[in-house]
């Protein structure tokens, strides 16, 4: 096999042609997209996108108008019905189920998404620091990290929203003020494996300040774990988002999230409205499980010695 490639390539150069080198970027996507599980999800996050973003100009009604015909009797006439535009049928108030699924889709991917990318950008950024730095000040970092994760998060998130109001920016502090910690021991762990590599030290022996060191040269090698990490932290988010919304305490109407739709959906099964809860918890399902097949794919491609 050897053979035959050192063959080709003397032939190529032979023949004045330039050889055609491929880098780890293309050679990742190369496997990314022969993993079919990871491919699947991709497109399904797509589909999931584009129902986000533009469902809403497909929708027939808005999600805060209430059809008075129906209400009263969602439980024989509520269901899903094309004639009237009620495409997943209506709520317990007559409110349309589509438009409101949509809503609560752009909700819930906002939550997951920003959320991911806050406590990437800031535990990447302190794990990195603390790496590289070492010492006195990466255990003094370190050990604050400790303390943080001991605290009961989901508490916390709890506590911080009946104290200072049940809204959306406070759901956002709320998950951003803690997801950021396995980020931090994970950028910190590649850093002590980074940091003793030759461009590393001949950036320091040039007299590089360590600040320009930690984003031009450790971040960047940083990448491929902070990208893996992001896919299987959007989900995480968007399940504590829908455990809250659940409770009651997350978005509050007329905001709604797909935990809110399975929340009100589920209270309404006893009538029979099973469309209630199916559409939402379909979205939902579908979605977490395309992040998941997506975060191995790109962990498999960006590591393949992993598997």
């Amino acid at each position: 096999m050897a053979l035959i490639v050192g063959r080709s390539i003397a032939d190529e150069l032979r023949n004045g042609e330039a050889v055609q080198g491929r880098s780890l970027w293309q050679d990742a996507r190369a496997r990314f997209f022969r993993n079919r599980a990871a491919t699947t999800g991709l497109v399904v996050l797509f589909l999931v996108g584009c129902f986000a973003l533009f469902g809403q100009h497909l929708a027939a009604w808005s999600n805060e108008d209430i059809d008075w015909n129906l209400l009263g009797s969602v439980e024989e006439l509520g269901g899903p019905n094309w004639e009237n535009g009620h495409y997943f049928g209506v709520d317990e108030l007559g409110r349309d189920l589509f438009a409101r699924t949509v809503q609560g889709t752009q909700v819930s991917l906002m939550v997951g998404i920003v959320g991911a990318l806050v406590s990437v950008v800031i535990g990447t950024l302190y794990g990195a620091t603390a790496g590289f730095i070492g010492g006195r000040v990466d255990g003094a970092m370190m050990r604050t990290v400790d303390i943080l994760m001991s605290i009961p998060y989901m508490f916390v998130l709890i506590l911080m929203l009946v104290v200072f109001g049940r809204s959306l920016l406070m759901l956002f502090i709320g998950i951003g003020l803690i997801s950021w910690l396995d980020m931090a021991r994970i950028a910190r762990g590649q850093t002590l494996s980074i940091k003793n590599k030759e461009f590393v030290e001949a950036a320091v022996a040039t007299g590089v300040r360590p600040l320009t060191i930690i984003l031009r040269h450790i971040v960047p090698n940083l990448l491929g774990v902070v990208i893996v990490y992001a896919t299987l932290l959007v989900p995480s988010m968007i399940i504590y988002e829908s455990f809250i919304s659940f409770l009651g305490l997350g978005v509050q109407e007329p905001n709604t999230s797909w935990g809110a739709l399975i929340n009100s959906g589920a209270s309404q099964m006893q009538y029979g409205t099973l469309w209630q809860i199916g559409f939402p918890l379909f979205f939902f399902v579908i979605t977490l499980f395309a992040f998941f097949f997506v975060g191995d794919g790109l962990r498999d491609a960006l590591d393949p010695k992993d598997r």
